[in-house]
């Protein structure tokens, strides 16, 4: 049986997340010299080779990325017992962080975290809200344990997480009680020149709304972009303009903002991912997030 040092798999854990040994070494507060000479040392251990040189770049080589699941898996387990013992209450409840993009209803972000909050987890909620960048950054140095996100992550070597898609909602676009005659005849039609709020340029669900006017030759008359899904419906509770909003919180979201449905944005569809440092999820509670969000709520 072959023992491995680990320290020697940190050091290599922390190039390999880094890129480089150079901004490992920031990482690490050691020089080049040492970190080199610690990898070479766990690659003798293992006997083979954890990195390829390509250029001036270091890329995993196939040992080298089973390594680095093993890693992933050691490291992210120990960040989360730190967290733990750093709470001071090794005798309460243990906490779940995770990060919630700020393009996502917040609605569905509810109702795919409600496991959670059930008193059998024996589990208390963190939640965080910001830009997925922002997120990743929080769950690749171990301060959040999972992304609830409406876009996926863009595939990054430097990077190592995962998408697990959950589902989706149609859409329905909606208006302030009062204006849903307005507009309800003649949809979607009646959305050519309408006032419209919508979610800034870029998001997930920026993109698939401008696709799904251009498919029905519809120009609305945008009066304002947000990047908080939140905010925009507030604007829309007062008039401000018409929104579009996943079919999924129907019910919840027309009683809490006093809106009404005016039509359904047939063919547009909502995504919903959970983002983890696993490639296959393991982890329980991330596990019957994921069932009870498929099984549910969205019906993936």
């Amino acid at each position: 049986m072959r023992y491995l040092n680990y320290n020697h798999l940190h050091y290599f854990w922390v190039v390999a997340r880094e890129g480089s040994i150079a901004r490992a070494c920031q990482q690490l507060h050691l020089t080049p010299q040492t970190i080199s000479a610690q990898i070479k040392l766990l690659e003798e251990s293992i006997g083979a080779t954890l990195f390829n040189r390509v250029g001036r770049g270091l890329v995993l080589s196939e040992t080298g990325n089973v390594v680095m699941r093993y890693a992933d898996d050691i490291f992210s387990t120990g960040a989360e017992l730190g967290r733990f013992l750093e709470s001071g209450e090794l005798s309460g409840k243990p906490e779940f962080h995770v990060g919630i993009t700020d393009s996502i209803a917040k609605l569905v972000a509810h109702r795919i975290l409600h496991p959670v909050m059930e008193e059998s987890t024996g589990v208390r909620l963190v939640c965080e809200e910001d830009s997925l960048e922002r997120l990743v950054d929080a769950v690749v140095g171990h301060r959040l344990d999972l992304i609830i996100s409406d876009a996926p992550l863009a595939v990054d070597a430097q990077v190592k997480l995962w998408n697990h898609h959950l589902g989706q909602s149609e859409m329905n676009i909606y208006a302030c009680r009062g204006l849903e005659d307005e507009y309800r005849e003649d949809f979607p039609r009646s959305l050519d020149g309408a006032p419209f709020l919508m979610p800034t340029a870029g998001s997930a669900v920026r993109v698939v709304l401008d696709d799904w006017f251009a498919v029905n030759e519809i120009t609305p008359r945008i009066v304002a972009e947000f990047a908080d899904a939140a905010l925009l419906k507030s604007f829309g509770s007062v008039g401000a303009g018409l929104f579009a909003s996943a079919s999924v919180i129907e019910e919840k979201m027309c009683q809490m903002y006093g809106v009404t449905r005016i039509g359904t944005a047939t063919g547009m569809y909502e995504q919903y991912y959970a983002i983890s440092p696993e490639r296959k999820i393991k982890q329980p509670l991330v596990l019957t997030i994921c069932e009870r969000a498929r099984s549910e709520v969205l019906g993936a």
